[in-house]
């Protein structure tokens, strides 16, 4: 889901919310202030038409969120999407996350980018930008990568035997565009006891913006790095 494909009474709706607060804004400056300095209520007018902005993004980030998790489990989100091409993939990825993501490379352990990330977010696919895994889920697993005990979705990640190390082991693909993205393990914590131990090279971190009280984090006191 993108924000900007929201249905056009919503738009429409927000503009016009937007547009009367800028209106009462005027109206407060000129008729509540008039023997306030002017620069003052200038400012402070534009501060609340900015904090507007500043919480329709907030609330835009939280409903995409939750329409991934909801479209999750109900339809494939492979259906529709167009593959790109290998040129393509090699053009807007670096040569780590095209082994990585394409050949099924694995990167170093403890020189990658999110293995200690502890901002608040959710992880995407670096291919085709599929939310995957939330930051509440990820734990500190020692292994030097990324670590989560459960995708956002169940459809949002798809799984398979490989023997690349002569032993069976359960790779772990976008649910989207099948780019590998790391193994999941058995010996993970409650409550599902699972590792998705992911490479940081296959996932595009976002952040949660600033004050989203929706997204709360619902395990304060776990740590986050690896």
């Amino acid at each position: 889901m993108q924000c900007n494909q929201e249905p056009m009474a919503k738009k429409f709706s927000r503009t016009r919310s937007l547009r009367e607060l800028c209106a009462l804004r005027q109206s407060f400056a000129v008729r509540v202030l008039p023997r306030v300095n002017r620069p003052v209520v200038a400012v402070l007018s534009m501060a609340i038409c900015w904090a507007f902005i500043g919480l329709s993004q907030v609330s835009c980030y939280s409903q995409e969120v939750g329409a991934a998790k909801e479209a999750s489990e109900e339809a494939d989100p492979s259906i529709g999407y167009v593959p790109k091409s290998p040129r393509e993939l090699q053009r807007t990825l670096t040569k780590m996350q095209y082994d990585v993501t394409q050949n099924a490379a694995t990167e170093p352990a403890f020189k990658n980018r999110y293995w200690n990330n502890k901002r608040d977010g959710v992880y995407r696919c670096v291919v085709c930008s599929l939310p995957l895994f939330e930051s509440e889920t990820k734990f500190k697993s020692g292994t030097g990568w990324p670590s989560f005990f459960k995708p956002l979705g169940k459809k949002n990640v798809s799984t398979k035997t490989d023997y690349i190390l002569f032993y069976p082991r359960t790779e772990v693909h976008c649910g989207r565009c099948k780019a590998h993205l790391g193994h999941v393990f058995d010996d993970g914590p409650q409550p599902t006891g699972k590792r998705y131990c992911m490479n940081s090279a296959s996932l595009q971190f976002v952040a949660k913006p600033a004050g989203d009280e929706g997204q709360s984090d619902k395990t304060s006191g776990r740590t986050s790095g690896e």
